[in-house]
């Protein structure tokens, strides 16, 4: 039997003529930034109307983890990220690395699933899309030559492949897996036709993070980011300061975390260059020399988060054991974490409580 396709193509018949009036910059200012690209398609709901309803979504754990390439040239080098004993390693095809704008594709998809969840629609991590309305929807041109960089971003993202370890007890499991399984692409006859449509097959780890709501907003202008490390940082602002007041980080570690592979004065000069032109949507960026920490600053455009101080004492160390059996593969501290963070309250029993989070941790997410 055939997989289900999840058809991401509009249904013209209820087509929007109204202006989106919601798409405003970041800056408080009537005049066009320039830092950012213009705006091509202000009156894109002309074209599309399922699609300009969707909120943009990306999978939190691809905003953690430097997976992309952050430069315009093929990038086919190896890349291993160490976080104490766990570790994950990004394998390139010979066509290079998948690219921050390459991502633009993943991202649709998951806006346009997360909308039919949404709605209460069957989905599947089969997709179908319409190239057009995806070049319009992430802010491209709709020129012959973007079509040809569809088609090389899917070969990228097909050929990019990922390996992490899983450790349970004194056991450690590697496992493998890509962003996209497979695609299937329809263009006009001949090898230089049009690019018409496309289908693609989502990854279980990225469509198991979806059905999970693994997911977080982006801000429309996203697509206006000129450049690979701007886009990046907004992705790790949106991660980590998310709706708090601020995000502070060192620039050493913050280099790590972009991926870049700029040296750290070239680095350090860049963010000067983002700080002064200050044109991050949702975060304003601030850089102190004294130690060299970069604070991320919500613009207020995410509502600020009220974050009471709940008091946990310490575990009994033997719950640690207990909840690797309950959470195999995942990290007990930085559940943790998670489940502190999640508290509204102190728990009579904290232990109790804790492995109780625990097997819902991992009946929600299974291994990770």
């Amino acid at each position: 039997m055939a997989p289900d396709i999840l058809n991401l193509e509009p249904d013209n018949t209820n087509i929007r003529s109204e202006p989106d009036n919601t798409k405003a910059g970041p800056m408080d200012s009537d005049q066009p930034n320039q830092a950012l690209l213009p705006d091509r398609h202000p009156q894109y709901d002309l074209f599309i109307c399922d699609v300009s309803d969707a909120v943009l979504k990306d999978v939190m754990q691809q905003m953690e983890h430097p997976i992309y390439s952050l430069s315009k040239k093929p990038d086919t080098s190896i890349r291993r990220y160490l976080n104490g004993e766990d570790w994950i390693e990004v394998i390139p095809s010979v066509k290079g690395l998948a690219t921050i704008y390459d991502k633009d594709i993943l991202i649709y998809c998951i806006s346009q699933i997360v909308a039919k969840m949404k709605r209460g629609e069957e989905v599947s991590p089969r997709v179908r899309l319409n190239s057009r309305e995806l070049l319009i929807f992430t802010n491209r041109s709709t020129g012959g030559r973007e079509y040809q960089t569809l088609i090389d971003a899917l070969d990228r993202l097909e050929g990019t492949r990922i390996r992490t370890n899983i450790r349970t007890g004194a056991e450690e499991q590697s496992d493998s897996f890509g962003l996209i399984n497979a695609t299937s692409t329809k263009r006009t006859h001949g090898l230089n036709g049009r690019l018409l449509s496309c289908e693609i097959q989502l990854s279980d780890w990225v469509f198991s993070a979806i059905r999970s709501n693994e997911v977080l907003t982006l801000h429309r202008d996203y697509f206006r980011l000129r450049k690979p490390i701007e886009r990046r940082l907004y992705e790790l602002a949106r991660k980590h300061c998310g709706q708090q007041k601020q995000w502070r980080v060192s620039l050493d570690k913050l280099l790590l975390k972009t991926g870049s592979t700029s040296q750290p004065k070239r680095f350090k000069q860049a963010i000067r260059e983002i700080v002064a032109t200050d044109h991050l949507p949702d975060y304003r960026m601030a850089l102190v020399d004294e130690n060299d920490m970069v604070v991320f600053i919500n613009r207020g455009s995410m509502p600020v988060q009220v974050v009471q101080t709940i008091t946990i004492p310490a575990l009994d160390p033997e719950v640690y054991e207990m909840a690797r059996e309950a959470t195999p593969g995942w990290d007990v501290h930085y559940i943790e974490a998670e489940w502190r963070a999640w508290a509204t309250e102190a728990p009579r029993n904290p232990e109790m409580a804790f492995l109780g989070f625990c097997r819902k941790w991992f009946e929600k997410r299974g291994r990770p």
